[in-house]
C-alpha cells in the first residue's frame, strides 16, 4: 500500500465520523509525505490544524493506520509542503460512504411546494403481513382521491414506515394529477404555523391556504393533543376539506382512541374514515428489506449475515437499515466484505443494549465530543457553521432519544424558541432518511451516547 492509498483510507474513516464542515476544516490539504522507521510524517497547512490533529484526532488516525501497518509507532505532523511529494488528486469520497448525496441532490429531492420527498415510492416499500392493510389503503387513496377512505389514518411505532407510505401516496397523486394542490406537513410544523399566524393576525389567510388543498397529509398528528387553539383551527380546516371531498391523510404512533387530551370531536372525525395499523415486521419482511436495501446500494453480503441482522434487530426498520449502513461503511473503508463473525462484532453495540436509556446531559456531551466542540458552544448564540450543525443534531437526538418537547429542547440549548427546535428536528429527520453521511453520523453518535451512559 502506498502512502497515498494509506491516507485515503484515513480520510475515508474520518469523513464518516465527522460532519462535512469539521472534515473540511481539519483535513483539507493534509497528506502523508513519508513512512519510515516506524514513523508516519503528515503535512498540514497551518499550526492550528497541526495542534488540532495532534490533540483531537491523533488516536483515531493512529488506529486506522495500524490496521494496515502494525509496525507504525508514531505519527508526526509538520507545517508546509516543502518536503511533499506529488499532491493527492481530488477524490470522490462516496466510495467510503454508500450513495452519498450532495446537498444539491437532497434539495432537488424535496418539492418546495408540497414538502414531499420524491425518494419515497410504493415500489421501494416492502409489503408484509405487518403493513398489508396500510399499504393497500394508501394505494387505493392515491388512485381515488377523496372517494374511498377519508380520512385515512395510519398508526404504528417509530421507524416502521408510516412516513414512507404518506409520502409515497402524495408522490403518486403529484405525478398523476399535476393540477392537484398537495401539502405534506408535520403536526409540529402545523402548530408552529398556527402560532405564527395568530401572533401576526393572519389566521384567516392561513385557513384559506389550507382550504384550497386537494390533499392534506399531516404526520404525527398525536402532537396536537392538548393544544386547544391548534385543535380548534385544525377541526375547522378538517371540516372545510372534508365537506368538499378533499382527501385528508393522517399518521400517529397510536390509534385515535389512545391519544390523550385529544378533543372528542376530532377523535370522532379521525375514526370516521379508514384506520390501518403498521406493526413490527416479521423475519421474512425484515430479510426482504435488507436484501432490497443491499441491492439498492450495490452491496453484496452473504445470506447468513443478513439473516443474523434480521433475527437480532426486530422492532425498527431504521435501526435495521442503520446496521446495514455500518457494515457497508466497514466494507468500503477496509476494502473487504465482512464475514458473519465480523458482522456480529460490528453490531455488538446495537445488540448489547436492547433496552437503551439515556439523559439529555449524555446526549449533549456525546454530540459535543463527536464534533469537537464544547458544551458551551452548543448553548451560546453562535451561528458559526461548525457549531450550528452539532446543535441541530443535538436537538434531533433530544427529541428522538429522550422525547423532550420542542420548548424543552429550546430551553436546554440556550433558551431558543421552540420553532428553532422544530426546524432543526425536521431538517435532520429528512437527512436521516435521504443522506448516508447523516445516517452514519447518527449511528456513531448514538453508540457514544449509550456507551457513555452505561459506563457512568
Amino acid at each position: 500500500m502506498t502512502n497515498e492509498e494509506l491516507w485515503k483510507a484515513v480520510l475515508g474513516e474520518m469523513e464518516i465520523s465527522l460532519s462535512r464542515a469539521n472534515f473540511t476544516t481539519w483535513f483539507k490539504g493534509t497528506t502523508i509525505i513519508s513512512n519510515a522507521n516506524g514513523a508516519i510524517l503528515v503535512s498540514v497547512p497551518n499550526g492550528f490544524v497541526k495542534e488540532w490533529l495532534e490533540n483531537k484526532f491523533n488516536k483515531q488516525i493512529f488506529t486506522v493506520i495500524q490496521n494496515y501497518f502494525s509496525e507504525i509507532r508514531e505519527i508526526k505532523y509538520i507545517i508546509g509542503s516543502a518536503r511533499m511529494g506529488p499532491p493527492i488528486p481530488k477524490r470522490d469520497f462516496s466510495q467510503f460512504i454508500p450513495e452519498k448525496i450532495s446537498e444539491e441532490k437532497q434539495d432537488a429531492d424535496i418539492d418546495k411546494a408540497t414538502n414531499l420527498n420524491r425518494r419515497y415510492s410504493f415500489d421501494s416499500f416492502v409489503v408484509g403481513p405487518n403493513n398489508e392493510l396500510a399499504h393497500a389503503a394508501s394505494l387505493a387513496v392515491a388512485r381515488s382521491l377523496g372517494k374511498l377512505y377519508n380520512p385515512l389514518f395510519l398508526y404504528g411505532g417509530v421507524g416502521l414506515g408510516k412516513t414512507h407510505l404518506l409520502q409515497a401516496t402524495g408522490n403518486v397523486v403529484a405525478a398523476t394529477a399535476t393540477e392537484r394542490k398537495i401539502l405534506y406537513i408535520s403536526s409540529e410544523r402545523l402548530t408552529s404555523d398556527i402560532v405564527e399566524s395568530l401572533k401576526n393576525k393572519t389566521i384567516e389567510e392561513m385557513k384559506q391556504k389550507y382550504a384550497r388543498l386537494d390533499l392534506l397529509i399531516v404526520d404525527d398528528i398525536q402532537f396536537i393533543a392538548g393544544k386547544e387553539r391548534t385543535q380548534d383551527i385544525f377541526f375547522s380546516t378538517f371540516n372545510e376539506l372534508y365537506g368538499k371531498n378533499k382527501q385528508i391523510i393522517l399518521s400517529s404512533d397510536r390509534p385515535p382512541s389512545a391519544i390523550p387530551a385529544l378533543e372528542a370531536r376530532l377523535r370522532s372525525r379521525f375514526e370516521g374514515g379508514m384506520i390501518a395499523d403498521i406493526g413490527i415486521p416479521d423475519f421474512e419482511t425484515r430479510l426482504a428489506i435488507l436484501k432490497i436495501k443491499s441491492k439498492d446500494k450495490n452491496f453484496e453480503i452473504d445470506n447468513d449475515s443478513l439473516s443474523y441482522i434480521a433475527s437480532n434487530i426486530q422492532k425498527n426498520i431504521r435501526e435495521l437499515e442503520g446496521a446495514l449502513n455500518r457494515i457497508i461503511a466497514f466494507s468500503q473503508i477496509y476494502n473487504k466484505t465482512p464475514d458473519l463473525k465480523e458482522v456480529k462484532k460490528l453490531l455488538a453495540a446495537y445488540l448489547s443494549t436492547p433496552y437503551r436509556k439515556t439523559t439529555h446531559q449524555s446526549i449533549l456531551k456525546s454530540v459535543a465530543d463527536f464534533y469537537g466542540v464544547t458544551l458551551n458552544d452548543l448553548t451560546k448564540r453562535s451561528r458559526k457553521k461548525e457549531v450550528v450543525r452539532p446543535r441541530q443534531i443535538a436537538m434531533f437526538l433530544l427529541r428522538e432519544e429522550v422525547k423532550l418537547s420542542f420548548p424543552e429542547i429550546g430551553s436546554k440549548l440556550g433558551g431558543r424558541d421552540h420553532s428553532t427546535a422544530i426546524h432543526a428536528y425536521e431538517k435532520i429527520k429528512n437527512e436521516e432518511d435521504s443522506n448516508e453521511t447523516t445516517k452514519q453520523e447518527l449511528v456513531l453518535i448514538k453508540e457514544r451516547i449509550y456507551q457513555t451512559f452505561e459506563n457512568s
